[in-house]
């Protein structure tokens, strides 16, 4: 027996074109209304006519019901070169896909932005980046905002979730420098900045006789600030490096075994306000750019991270991998001096990351990762410069 299932639909919102009567598009799939039974209201001068479609349950998928799209989308983002690069790649891929709907960028300061003579682990860590875009989206002034992962803080505020996650680019830490190939190079003394605790730790354990000092600002004020001479060499992530076309600044790529990487490095995260009063459901809208692999990574990651307070104010990496239907993930805590640390290493399915995160959290706090946390505690804006061990 055949079973059916009838949809009242209106066709002017559901289908992103209409061609002809019995032709429509749906992202280069077509329907054919000839191949269902459709009974038409009578009255076609209604600007919103209703159509009752009659499909066969067997056919019917759920690709085939496109989410309503707006007219308008606002992406909403912080206004660097890189942030910008960023915007512009998600905006070309919504046009890509619904070009009857246009999609435009709100460039914005935030205060971490602003903030550029301190640490973040002294002024408030991931946060400073994401709140003005936050309240752009609760005002209406945008309907989603694009992040890179790393920056996004553990905790969402209430009303707002990601909606997607983007595949990945290269997460490891880049080695940036004008006279030196390696941090195995540098002298005794040689200043090498970063902007990360992490960072900080994990070239501090290896190389003791280097000066570690914060290192704020953009992609490019970082880079001025190594060309004027401020330091001998600085560390970057070198997916930002890629996207601006900067490949050529790294001088060395670090292996995930020397320098691991922060939760969500590399991934790109879109960020929305749940419960649209216009009944657009944007995770739907987004669907299409979640990147299923990336999205499990950064989760198992991300969970590790949460459970132990995640934030730029402790040194904490954690870095997922997918093979087929298993993930590797990799994890560390330590003290900004790098003279106390705990890691861990483990795999299993990429189905569950969460509970892949948790084992990996529960063999950090097998060696004492609380107590290495506590120590930072005390003195949470340890990232005011190490001076090399004696």
């Amino acid at each position: 027996m055949i079973k059916f299932v009838v949809l009242n639909m209106d066709a002017s919102l559901t289908w992103p074109y209409r061609q002809r009567d019995n032709d429509y598009s749906d992202a280069g799939r077509h329907f054919d209304t000839n191949r269902y039974h459709v009974r038409r209201n009578g009255n076609e001068k209604r600007q919103r006519q209703r159509k009752n479609l009659v499909l066969k349950a067997s056919e019917l998928t759920p690709n085939e019901l496109t989410p309503m799209i707006p007219a308008r989308l606002v992406i909403a983002t912080r206004e660097s070169r890189l942030a910008m690069w960023q915007a512009e790649h998600v905006r070309a891929r919504l046009a890509a896909l619904y070009p009857q709907c246009s999609v435009e960028i709100l460039g914005m300061t935030t205060r971490g932005d602003q903030i550029l003579d301190r640490a973040l682990s002294k002024v408030g860590g991931k946060g400073l980046f994401v709140k003005e875009l936050e309240v752009a989206m609760e005002e209406g002034r945008a309907d989603l905002a694009v992040h890179s992962l790393k920056d996004v803080p553990m905790e969402l505020p209430d009303g707002f979730a990601l909606a997607a996650i983007l595949e990945r680019e290269d997460p490891r830490d880049a080695f940036v420098s004008n006279d030196y190939a390696s941090l195995a190079e540098l002298p005794h003394g040689a200043v090498v900045g970063t902007s990360s605790l992490r960072r900080q730790s994990l070239i501090a354990a290896r190389y003791p006789h280097l000066t570690i000092l914060p290192l704020r600002g953009n992609l490019d004020t970082r880079l001025g600030k190594l060309d004027r001479g401020d330091y001998a060499a600085i560390i970057l992530a070198a997916a930002g490096l890629k996207r601006l076309g900067l490949a050529s600044r790294i001088r060395a790529v670090l292996a995930p075994e020397d320098s691991l990487p922060a939760a969500g490095q590399g991934a790109m995260a879109i960020e929305v306000r749940a419960g649209r009063a216009d009944g657009i459901d944007m995770t739907a809208l987004l669907a299409p750019l979640n990147h299923a692999d990336t999205a499990h990574a950064v989760t198992a990651e991300r969970k590790v991270s949460k459970i132990f307070g995640g934030s730029c104010q402790i040194p904490l990496a954690a870095f997922a991998t997918v093979e087929g239907e298993q993930m590797r993930l990799r994890a560390m805590v330590a003290t900004p001096d790098g003279a106390r640390m705990a890691s861990a290493d483990v795999s299993g399915p990429s189905s569950a990351p969460e509970l892949l995160g948790e084992r990996v959290a529960e063999l950090l706090r097998g060696q004492d990762a609380a107590g290495i946390l506590a120590s930072c505690a005390v003195t949470p804006d340890n990232h005011e410069g190490l001076a090399p061990h004696a």
